[in-house]
């Protein structure tokens, strides 16, 4: 396994993105939720793929259910469990993003990872598995038809998730991934909100693997009319996957309204969302914690802002998305294709962007 070695994020090149990030401006600074990877780097025999492991109640041995909203502005994609999700506003376990190719694998490790988690739970109860699995096509650089990853990378992945700065660039699933036709991958970014004496938080972490060099903008200025050399196709071929967490009270529909806002914050950068593009996005809430909802009385009560307040978490959720996004690409790293083979995906020439934003 290798590592992406640690390049300059976007807000140390000097780019002004607006908002109040956290501490980490990483989907980490929702308490609790934790991140882990599993990296598969062998040029040699043309494997450059992996798993982004993302668990909301990181650090738990009971499984307690998670709020959650899903939407899909293009389906040319997969992300399992979004028919329960949709239907009963919560989600139970990890999510986990891996290549297209490799979704039944890292769904089965995923799954034997929950009964082992919470194996108190499984052995006493009737219970069931549906984690999270999404993905992007990484078959420009990966071998993605040699299936590299099993299910013991996916509870790998699981099991080193921790809380903190999140690695970028060429990490987890994010490894073999192309944005707006730079190298890219995983980017994460937060943003925290204030309403009344509390502060929440909004972090988003996306695999991004969309766009062609002609759309891409960022805070207006069109870099990819400027940045024109090492293109490597005339069609969007991508995808992206848009997880957004967040500790504030919300309902399962109010977390749908925020899913959807992860367009607008995708759209920022240039993408329209093209036809071959999966673009998926989740969005859930740690708050309001409790058991199962069968160990739960007949009344159950939630805590939940009211809908006319929810403009600012809006605004946070796509100004994160916005700048995950360019946190993915500046971290990239060259890469050598596999289809077709001798060119090189390139890395964003980061003293360039820095410098654009200098004048």
């Amino acid at each position: 396994m290798m590592k992406p070695t640690k390049r300059p994020r976007a807000r140390e090149l000097g780019l002004p993105f607006p908002g109040n990030p956290g501490p980490n401006n990483a989907i980490t600074d929702v308490p609790g939720v934790t991140v882990g990877f599993t990296t598969l780097t062998d040029p040699a025999n043309n494997i450059r793929t992996g798993v982004t492991a993302i668990i909301p109640r990181g650090g738990q041995t009971e499984p307690k259910p998670v709020w959650a909203g899903q939407y899909a502005l293009n389906g040319n994609g997969e992300m399992t469990g979004t028919h329960w999700i949709n239907d009963a506003g919560y989600f139970v376990g990890p999510i986990c993003i891996t290549n297209t190719h490799s979704v039944g694998m890292v769904h089965h490790g995923a799954t034997r990872w929950m009964i082992d988690t919470y194996s108190d739970y499984f052995d006493n109860e009737h219970a069931w598995a549906m984690p999270v699995v999404a993905e992007t096509y990484d078959g420009v650089l990966n071998d993605i038809n040699g299936q590299h990853v099993t299910a013991e990378h996916a509870i790998s992945a699981l099991n080193s998730a921790t809380n903190g700065p999140v690695i970028e660039g060429s990490i987890g699933g994010g490894n073999g991934m192309i944005c707006y036709e730079f190298k890219s991958g995983t980017g994460t970014s937060s943003r925290q909100v204030k309403l009344g004496d509390e502060t929440y938080t909004v972090g988003a972490i996306v695999q991004a693997n969309h766009g062609i060099r002609p759309w891409f903008n960022i805070l207006g200025k069109p870099v990819g009319q400027i940045m024109t050399e090492g293109r490597l196709t005339e069609q969007e071929t991508g995808s992206i996957i848009v997880i957004l967490g967040t500790d504030a009270p919300l309902s399962g529909l109010s977390l749908r309204q925020t899913a959807k806002r992860a367009a607008i914050g995708v759209g920022r950068g240039g993408s329209p969302g093209g036809n071959n593009s999966g673009d998926i996005f989740l969005a859930f809430s740690t708050a309001n914690e409790s058991a199962m909802p069968q160990q739960e009385s007949a009344i159950i009560q939630r805590s939940e802002l009211n809908a006319e307040v929810l403009d600012d978490f809006y605004l946070a959720a796509v100004e994160a998305v916005e700048e995950a996004v360019v946190n993915a690409i500046v971290a990239g790293e060259d890469a050598p294709t596999f289809k077709p083979k001798g060119l090189t995906c390139k890395a964003i020439d980061t003293q360039a962007l820095s410098d654009l934003f200098a004048e």
